[in-house]
């Protein structure tokens, strides 16, 4: 059975990171962007985090320039960014497409077990998609989705 921990990506550091690591928890997969107007969710997806990473929860940020351009920065500029303005400490990924020929497969699996309300198609940065602990697609999340309004989603599935 075909499930996200199949796929593989690399770090914003470099290092190929198998999504198998994250098994068992439950997981928000985020298409991140340092220079859009849902920028400022940094804030609340670290708040996600803090709060609940200690009880089997990670959110994984993928920074993408396919928007406008909005993430033109290198890998290196990217974590800088994240971590001196939003002081992010959860997993990072180098940057990816998100859509497209050259979708990272993540993505395309992604899209294809939740589509939006038009399209399967990614439609802007700050799409966020909710993975169960077996690394299954349980639901996907509009970019002008605030972080905030996903915590109880996220405690249902860590208390289930």
């Amino acid at each position: 059975m075909i499930n996200i921990y199949q796929f593989s990506a690399h770090t914003i550091d470099g290092e190929a990171k198998s999504l198998a690591d994250f098994g068992g928890n439950v997981l928000l997969i985020v298409n991140t962007a340092s220079e859009c107007g849902f920028t400022p969710q940094f804030d609340g997806l670290q708040k996600l985090y803090d709060a609940y990473k200690d009880e089997g929860f990670a959110i994984l940020g993928f920074p993408c320039n396919q928007f406008n351009q909005q993430d033109p920065g290198s890998d290196d500029e990217i974590a800088g960014f994240c971590r001196r303005n939003y002081g992010v400490t959860f997993p990072m990924f180098s940057k990816v497409d998100v859509k497209g020929e050259r979708a990272h497969p993540l993505f395309t699996y992604l899209t294809s077990q939740a589509k939006g309300v038009v399209t399967r198609q990614i439609k802007w940065n700050f799409t966020k998609f909710l993975i169960d602990r077996n690394g299954n697609v349980l639901k996907r999340y509009a970019p002008q989705t605030k972080p905030e309004n996903i915590a109880q989603d996220i405690e249902e599935l860590l208390h289930a």
